[in-house]
């Protein structure tokens, strides 16, 4: 039996009408969900804060249990859901090979959470013992993109799971099957218990009740820095702890002892992953002056050599973006930065939603495509003389995610990162990368810090409480 089929992801019947899960490739409906409404919020964090208790109080061997079982069944069923993740959200079979990778290593990094040493004792004046304990929050509201659905839901779901919270988890709607009925599908096959995990797939109507809602105390929004300053805001008037990861214009900088040779695949990989739809894509080419004029005429070369297509039935290098949105918007940086004076070097042009990889040159602070986030296959390649304008580049910009730097000299390399507010540094990389054990996240307006993955998961999802023990009753002068 497939295992989606298996999977219970609700309370109840949710109230929302059928929506179209659809293949971007093509049009074709893949089937429907019932979409949940801002109605549906409030049942489900009620069913979740019930059900948490006697989850918060199970042994720790239990809850990894089941993390480490789901781990494994990421493995056991990775056709069935790499085809979702292929045909629902536009991946090359890789990167939906790279997703199921990443979410069974997520579950089992949470696995380990379950039985990492809970606080510490702490010194006294009193005649008494002090000590911290970290305790669960209590149901956590996660609320994912459309762009990495599996890995952007699951390294917030496993380990507020593990640490013995209940999750409301609200995938966007265009994935809401592998961005969340999948996670739920592979959670209750490991023996999650009934009323730990609600999927929620809705609109911002879904999500703004989600943020509001008294029973859900923290938040993990991962999306544009548009919707985070609004989960933000909202989030601070109710008084919640919000966790948020948001957008990124990053840059790559080439310094002029770079190997051209090694480069480009790098720089291309940073642009045109998955169309150029994650937020650490490489949004800024920073390139020595020597290097420039050559360095454009290899990337354009590498951008039309790579292919576009279905990735569900044609072996390609990119599949299609994600909507005639999101298709819309790219298209339109690209037109308005050659209309401000850049040169579209490769692409810029696209059929139905296979947009080409594209490079531009000639780009300044006014080019709408180097100035702005593009989720899109876009590389805008600029050039500078001093590894202080190449810093002073690299940090002029409103985000702060991450930053790559190529260059023989890793010790020059170091000195130039420590100007540059960033929240990940890769020397000889470019700006795409994720791992499980370490943590993630952005400054300025790319988000509030490392919030997932690691150590930082532990204080993203309990609290610190600190008891006191006498072993007499404490007397004072009243």
């Amino acid at each position: 039996m497939p295992l989606l089929d298996r999977a219970t992801w609700q309370p109840g019947p949710l109230t929302g009408s059928a929506s179209t899960v659809t293949e971007p490739a093509t049009g074709e409906a893949l089937g429907t969900v019932t979409a949940a409404t801002a109605e549906d919020v409030g049942p489900a964090a009620e069913a979740a804060l019930a059900a948490q208790r006697e989850w918060a109080r199970a042994p720790h061997p239990v809850r990894a249990a089941v993390l480490r079982k789901a781990g494994d069944l990421f493995t056991e069923h990775a056709g069935e859901l790499r085809d979702w993740l292929v045909r629902e959200s536009g991946s090359v079979p890789g990167k939906a090979d790279f997703e199921l990778h990443v979410a069974a290593q997520e579950c089992y990094e949470a696995a380990a959470l379950a039985s990492r040493p809970a606080g510490h004792v702490l010194p006294s004046e009193a005649p008494r013992l002090s000590y911290t304990r970290r305790v669960p929050v209590g149901v956590v509201g996660v609320i994912a993109p459309f762009n990495f659905p599996l890995i952007l839901s699951v390294r917030s779901v496993a380990p507020a799971l593990a640490l013995g919270n209940a999750v409301v988890l609200k995938p966007d709607p265009r994935t809401a099957v592998c961005g969340g009925l999948s996670l739920a599908a592979v959670l209750a096959a490991a023996g999650l218990p009934d009323g730990l995990l609600h999927v929620l797939p809705g609109g911002p109507r879904t999500g703004a009740a989600l943020v509001a809602d008294p029973r859900v105390p923290v938040l993990s929004f991962t999306g544009s820095t548009a919707a985070g300053r609004a989960v933000g805001e909202a989030a601070g008037r109710h008084l919640k702890r919000a966790h948020l990861e948001l957008g990124g214009n990053s840059a790559l900088v080439v310094l002029e002892d770079a190997d051209l040779d090694a480069v480009v695949s790098t720089a291309a990989w940073g642009s045109f992953f998955h169309q150029g739809q994650i937020c650490m894509t490489t949004g800024r080419h920073l390139v020595h002056a020597s290097l420039y004029e050559e360095y454009v005429d290899r990337l354009a070369a590498k951008a039309d050599a790579l292919t576009v297509g279905d990735p569900y039935r044609d072996p390609v290098h990119l599949g299609p973006l994600i909507d005639h949105g999101q298709l819309a918007r790219v298209h339109a940086l690209v037109e308005s930065s050659a209309a401000a004076g850049a040169k579209i070097v490769a692409g810029g042009t696209h059929e139905r939603l296979f947009y080409r990889p594209t490079v531009l040159a000639g780009v300044d602070d006014d080019t709408p495509a180097y100035a702005e986030e593009v989720f899109g296959p876009v590389a805008p390649v600029r050039a500078f003389r001093t590894p202080e304008e190449a810093a002073a580049l690299a940090a002029r910009s409103g985000h702060g995610l991450a930053l790559g730097i190529v260059t023989r000299d890793t010790a020059r390399a170091l000195d130039l990162a420590e100007r540059v507010p960033t929240g990940i540094v890769h020397i000889n990389d470019q700006t795409v990368n994720d791992e499980p054990v370490a943590p993630f996240g952005g400054v300025a307006a790319s988000g509030t810090g490392a919030r997932f993955g690691g150590e930082a998961n532990l204080q993203a999802f309990t609290d610190v409480r600190w008891t006191t023990v006498r072993g007499d009753v404490a007397t004072y002068p009243f």
